[in-house]
């Protein structure tokens, strides 16, 4: 770690919590240049759905390459492109019945987020967009402006403007059928009184699973009511599936349980397969409003990431095993942290989440730092989430077989055991 700290810049995170040098890495497992072996839930934040270095996308990366095919290529036609474009619609579009144009924004979320964030302002005239407490859309300025995290906010050196907050689902003591207050009532209101300051928003941007917020999982009926309020009051509806889309919930699309078809989907993470830098916007086609070069990026043409993407779309959604397997192995992990939050009832908790995108929250001042920091002692890599860190968070590859996934639950128990044992003065003083 000697040239890292020596050379690299301060702002550098995750090597402060994970210590070590990295070296190889395989489905879901790490090795560090000691040759110690680390379980992965924790997967490039969700951009390696897929695993580590997945043999089919390793083999038509490499055949590609060795083939001296196009590499960079800006938004110019290659082979790769079209072959991504033809298997997304195939694949993806078709047997869902949406129709969506497909946008190369740039290589990362923060891109498409900008993207759909432009054209929904440019398609309505209107400036004002609707976000979500908690929610986190990147960090250049627009999509920073609809991210609620102050210590992120604060980083942009200047006022952030055009967004209105409203609470999420469940923030307000309503969830599902167990309602105190629902939150969409709020937002209706303030819609339709004309005092109420908001005027008339562009867009309304949703994730229907929060990471980085927290995990806080959206229900079907919260999103279909918010697709509905959009529509009455023709305000443009975007999700933001950059990391939970892609099959971690369990389906493809994080939204596709409540059945909305939003006008704007970001997509990036794992949709490039391999975790190759890439993005895409789907564009509802009568919103297709960018003129030629108006919104563009010197990378938006990483082929080789079309080459990977196209072969997990080959192998991996040309039927319902994946995401089968997802829905399976997430109620799984539902049940071993429900079991793993009631050994411990002085600790105030609550399981939150779907399919291999997971947490606790836990709701002691420092406990789920410490978890991941005991975690990591002993093979497993995880980290927290949440607007003062509170949550424990899962994101393994999907790829994970019983047994790893087995094997690194059990190393999650160990760590909140040894973490609560660490903090049982401050447990004492919650209970």
């Amino acid at each position: 770690m000697d040239i890292i700290e020596k050379y690299e810049s301060a702002v550098r995170s995750y090597s402060r919590g994970f210590p070590v040098v990295f070296d190889k890495a395989k489905n879901y497992t790490l090795t560090d240049t000691d040759g110690n072996t680390y379980i992965d839930f924790f997967a490039g934040a969700g951009a390696l759905n897929y695993g580590h270095n997945d043999d089919a996308m390793k083999e038509k990366i490499l055949e590609y390459i060795q083939g001296d095919h196009i590499t960079h290529s800006l938004d110019m036609a290659t082979v790769a492109r079209q072959n991504f474009l033809k298997a997304f619609n195939e694949i993806i579009l078709q047997p869902r019945k949406l129709s969506y144009k497909i946008m190369f924004p740039g290589p990362t979320g923060t891109n498409t987020v900008e993207s759909a964030l432009k054209l929904a302002r440019k398609v309505t005239g209107r400036t004002t967009v609707v976000s979500f407490t908690n929610a986190f859309h990147g960090m250049t300025l627009g999509a920073l402006s609809v991210t609620g995290n102050q210590f992120k906010r604060k980083g942009a050196g200047k006022t952030l403007d055009d967004t209105i907050f409203v609470p999420y689902d469940g923030l307000m003591g309503c969830k599902a059928d167990n309602c105190g207050i629902d939150t969409l009532d709020y937002l209706e209101a303030m819609l339709n009184n004309s005092s109420s300051g908001m005027g008339h928003p562009a867009a309304v941007i949703v994730e229907p699973v929060q990471g980085e917020g927290g995990i806080n999982a959206a229900s079907t009926q919260w999103l279909k009511r918010l697709d509905q309020i959009c529509k009455a009051h023709d305000i443009k509806l975007i999700v933001d599936d950059v990391q939970a889309g892609c099959g971690r919930t369990g389906t493809f699309f994080s939204f596709e349980p409540a059945g909305i078809d939003p006008d704007f989907i970001c997509l990036s993470k794992s949709i490039g397969g391999y975790g190759m830098p890439m993005a895409i916007t789907l564009i509802k086609p009568e919103f297709d409003k960018f003129a030629p070069g108006e919104h563009n990026g010197t990378f938006r043409g990483n082929n080789p990431a079309f080459v990977a993407a196209t072969a997990a779309l080959e192998k991996y959604w040309r039927d319902d095993e994946l995401a089968k397997s997802v829905r399976e192995k997430g109620a799984f992990i539902t049940k071993r942290l429900k079991e793993m939050a009631a050994k411990h009832p002085n600790v105030p908790s609550e399981v939150r989440g779907r399919g291999f995108m997971q947490g606790i929250a836990l709701h002691v001042d420092g406990l789920a730092d410490a978890v991941t920091e005991e975690a990591f002692k002993r093979g497993l890599i995880m980290e927290t989430s949440g607007a003062a860190d509170e949550v424990a968070k899962l994101l393994p590859p999907l790829t994970l077989d019983q047994q790893g996934l087995e094997k690194g639950l059990d190393l999650m128990e160990q760590a909140l055991d040894a973490a609560v044992e660490r903090h049982a003065e401050k447990v004492g003083k919650v209970a």
